[in-house]
Parts: structure tokens; sequence; C-alpha cells
């Protein structure tokens, strides 16, 4: 089913007073559902999934912070954070055993060459943004990293 046909759909379901509707073509069968409106505390947000799943429209809701003085909620790190430019495998090191391009405490410019992560089996040289003093590093040698994870702290 085209994406554009898709999203129609979607918006005539939240817009109108159809609570479910269900389409059944030959690339795959959708089914929309929406929730009640004196249930709807929040804007309605859409889960999709490929063909032949279902799409489920549900009230989006709202969870109110935790307070601040937990001790289970990590720290926001101090200083510039230097994040992943992609998903992939991250590597301290140009190759295995070799010495690692930056260690906690290393003074770097912008531009120098501070880890690799490895997508598709390509090795992408990962720079640094910003010239500082590594403070720390927050990935461990090997790990898989997700697009925006941080992986070191520079101040």
């Amino acid at each position: 089913m085209d994406l554009r046909k898709l999203k129609t759909l979607i918006d005539l379901v939240s817009e109108s007073n159809v609570s479910e509707l269900e389409i059944t073509e030959a690339e795959g069968k959708v089914r929309i559902v929406k929730a009640s409106p004196a249930v709807m505390p929040a804007p309605v947000t859409y889960s999709m999934a490929p063909a032949p799943a279902a799409v489920v429209v549900t009230p989006a809701v709202e969870v109110a912070p935790a307070p601040a003085a937990s001790p289970a909620a990590p720290a926001a790190p101090a200083g510039h954070t230097v994040k992943s430019p992609m998903v992939g495998t991250f590597y301290r090191s140009s190759a295995p055993g070799a010495k690692p391009f930056v260690e906690v405490g290393d003074s770097i410019k912008e531009g120098d060459t501070i880890c690799i992560v490895e997508a598709m089996k390509i090795l992408n040289e990962i720079e640094a943004d910003k010239s500082g003093t590594v403070t720390q590093i927050l990935v461990q040698n090997g790990q898989a990293v997700e697009y925006g994870q941080p992986l070191f702290v520079i101040e």
C-alpha cells in the first residue's frame, strides 16, 4: 500500500467518528484502530509496521517526570558530548591490539580522529567536532552503538 494512501486513511480515521478501519489489498492488510475520545488525554500517535502487520492508532500517554533526586537516573555528563553519527560497532583503535586513538586526559584538536564506527563492513573514522580534553569515554571497545549515542565527553 502506498504510504501517502496509508497516511490519508490514518488522518481520516483520526478526524472522523470511525473507531476502527480494516483494509485488505494485494500488498497486505492494514488495520487502523482509534481509542474513544473520552479516553484520549493526549494527541494521537501512529505506529506503523510493514505489511501484512497491522497499523494501530493509540493515544499517547504522558508520563510524569521522575523526581530529580532519583539515584537510579544517570546524570548528564558535563562538557561537550561527541555523539555517534551512525549505527555500528565502536572501536577505540585502528586495529586489534593497536594503541587507542584517544585516552581520558588526552588533549585533542577539532578534526582529530578519536574512534572508528564500523557500519556494513566499512570503517568510518569519527573526528572530534571540538577541541579540548577528553574527560570521559562512554562506550566500551567493540560495543554496538546507535545513531546519536554519546561516545565521548570533551571539556
